[in-house]
């Protein structure tokens, strides 16, 4: 009998193809409706597989989910970009292909970034959602994070406003 390991680990370049398949299916199935299609496709053919390599070549903290050696999600994380934010840490993106979540797959790999800031020096995390995107709101009031700001983006044309949630160190 074998046993399913699971592993969350910093991201290599050669998990680049991956991570952009990840990106792809992941982009597609939570923005699609939300984010104009035109602009939703332009965002993420930008983040195809050379994107990620080079991306992780310079450095950026990407941590992925593995799941019997297949990388089942991502997260991407570092310093808070909102100064003003009481929060020194930020999970930029945090995806999982669609037949992972609703799993616990995205609980285990947002609690393994939480550690990974931590352990950088990081004091708290911030997480930026659409505000239109319901299932996110939902997983990230799930896992204890308060509303702490309000802003907005606009995606060809359209301005959609997106909410921050916070979690103290």
């Amino acid at each position: 009998m074998g046993t399913l390991l699971f592993e969350t680990r910093r991201a290599r370049p050669a998990d680049a193809p991956d991570i952009a398949e990840i990106h792809d299916s992941a982009w597609r199935a939570a923005y699609r409706g939300l984010i104009p299609g035109v602009e939703l496709e332009k965002m993420i053919e930008r983040r195809g597989p050379g994107w990620w390599e080079t991306a992780l070549r310079r450095g950026s903290r990407v941590l992925v989910l593995t799941h019997a050696d297949r990388i089942a999600g991502y997260a991407n994380l570092g310093r808070n970009r909102a100064r003003g934010l009481p929060y020194e840490g930020e999970i930029y993106e945090l995806y999982l292909r669609p037949e992972y979540q609703g799993l616990g797959f995205g609980r285990r790999l947002f609690t393994d970034s939480r550690k990974e800031l931590a352990g950088a020096g990081f004091d708290g995390v911030t997480v930026w959602a659409l505000a239109a995107n319901e299932p996110a709101l939902a997983f990230y009031r799930a896992l204890g994070g308060a509303n702490i700001a309000r802003s907005s983006e606009t995606f060809g044309g359209r301005t959609l406003e997106k909410l921050a949630f916070g979690w103290a160190g």
